[in-house]
C-alpha cells in the first residue's frame, strides 16, 4: 500500500460539502497525515541528564548551546535539539465510533520523521496494513543524530501532557471534533526501534501513562536503562511486552531473560497469534538481519506490521 499524501505543517483539512456535525460519522475515506508541533515535545530540553548533577546543554560556541553525545561529539541545539514537530498519521478506514489505538513511534539515532520514520522504515505503511484501528504518533528527538537522548521525556510526566496534546492535534487532523473521545480514551502502544529505548524506559518510570498503556514494543532496541524495563515487567503491568532483536542486541536481551528468571516473570520465546495482557515474548532474529533495516526486514518482513496483527479488540474493520 503507497501512502500517497503531502505533509502539511497543521495537518489535513479536506473540502466539505455540509457541517461535519450535520453528517454522521464514517471510517474515513482516505488517510491522512502531518506534521505537527507540539508544545510538549522532546526538545527543545534545558534540564539535567538523568541522575547527574550536569545540564543537558554542556556546550557553547558564542550565542550557540549544544549538548556533548558519547558517539556523536557536539550537536548544537538550534540545529539537533530544536524541532518540536510530531508526525501524525490516520489510515483510511478509521473509524471513531470503534474501539481505537494510539501507537506512539520512538525513532532510532540518526532520523527524521519524513525521510526515515515514514520513508525508510514505513512505519505508517505497516499501521495502515495491520488492519487496526489505529492513529500514529511519532515525536521527533535528535534530528540525523547519534543520540538516544529523551530530553523532557525524561521529566516525570511529560509523556502523560504529550499524550493530552496528541489528542488534540488528531482530532484536528481528523477534522471532526466528534472524533475526540476516540483518541482521548485511545489505549496506547508505544514501539521503540534502536535508540528509542531511552525514551521507552523512561516512560514506562515516569511517564505517567498508567494503565492507558497497553503495550510496548521495541525492535532491536534494548540497549540500556535495563533496570527500568525490569522494574516495570516485574510489576506485572496490565501490558503486552516484546522485545525482537539480532545480534546486535542480542547480549542485552538474554541479561533481562536471565533477571526476569530470577524475578520469577514468565516469558515466551516465539511470537503468540495473539497478544495478551501482561504476557512478555523474545523474539530472535538471524544474524544476517542488519540492524538499519531491521523496521522493515527482521525475523519477517515488516515486523511492526506482523506485531501489530496480534493486537486483539481494535480491529478497523468487522472481518478483520
Amino acid at each position: 500500500m503507497t501512502i500517497g499524501l503531502a505533509l502539511t505543517v497543521q495537518g489535513a483539512v479536506c473540502a466539505m460539502s455540509a457541517p461535519a456535525s450535520k453528517r454522521a460519522l464514517a471510517p474515513l475515506a482516505a488517510p491522512k497525515i502531518g506534521l505537527v508541533p507540539f508544545a510538549h515535545s522532546p526538545f527543545p530540553y534545558r534540564g539535567q541528564l538523568p541522575d547527574k548533577n550536569l545540564p543537558f546543554l554542556d556546550a557553547t560556541e558564542g550565542d550557540r548551546a549544544g549538548h556533548s553525545s558519547p558517539r556523536g561529539g557536539i550537536y548544537w541545539e538550534d540545529k539537533t535539539y530544536s524541532d518540536r514537530r510530531s508526525l501524525l498519521y490516520i489510515p483510511q478506514g478509521f473509524d471513531p465510533r470503534r474501539p481505537a489505538l494510539i501507537v506512539v513511534f520512538f525513532h532510532g539515532n540518526e532520523a527524521t520523521l519524513t525521510r526515515d520514520v515514514r520513508h525508510r522504515q514505513q512505519v505508517p505503511r505497516q499501521l495502515a496494513e495491520s488492519g487496526l484501528n489505529a492513529a500514529l504518533v511519532a515525536p521527533q528527538f535528535a534530528v540525523n543524530a547519534l543520540d538516544s537522548s529523551a530530553g523532557r521525556f525524561w521529566e516525570p510526566g511529560t509523556f502523560a501532557r504529550f499524550l493530552d496534546e496528541a489528542t488534540e492535534h488528531l482530532t484536528d487532523l481528523y477534522g471532526d471534533e466528534r472524533s475526540r473521545g476516540a483518541f482521548a480514551n485511545a489505549p496506547v502502544v508505544i514501539a521503540a526501534y534502536s535508540g528509542g529505548y531511552n525514551p521507552a524506559a523512561f516512560v514506562l518510570h515516569s511517564g505517567g501513562v498508567g494503565e492507558r498503556l497497553r503495550g510496548v514494543l521495541l525492535f532491536d532496541a534494548l540497549f540500556g536503562e535495563m533496570d527500568k524495563f525490569a522494574d516495570w515487567l516485574t510489576r506485572r503491568p496490565p501490558a503486552f511486552f516484546v522485545s525482537a532483536y539480532g545480534k546486535t542486541a542480542r547480549d542485552e536481551n538474554s541479561e533481562l531473560q536471565r533477571i526476569l528468571s530470577e524475578r520469577g516473570v514468565a516469558f515466551q520465546t516465539h511470537l503468540p497469534a495473539a497478544l495478551s495482557r501482561g504476557s512478555v515474548t523474545f523474539i530472535a532474529a538471524h544474524d544476517e538481519v542488519t540492524h538499519n533495516d531491521f523496521m522493515t526486514d527482521a525475523w519477517v518482513k515488516n515486523p511492526l506490521k506482523s506485531v501489530l496483527r496480534r493486537i486483539n479488540g481494535f480491529a478497523r474493520t468487522g472481518d478483520r
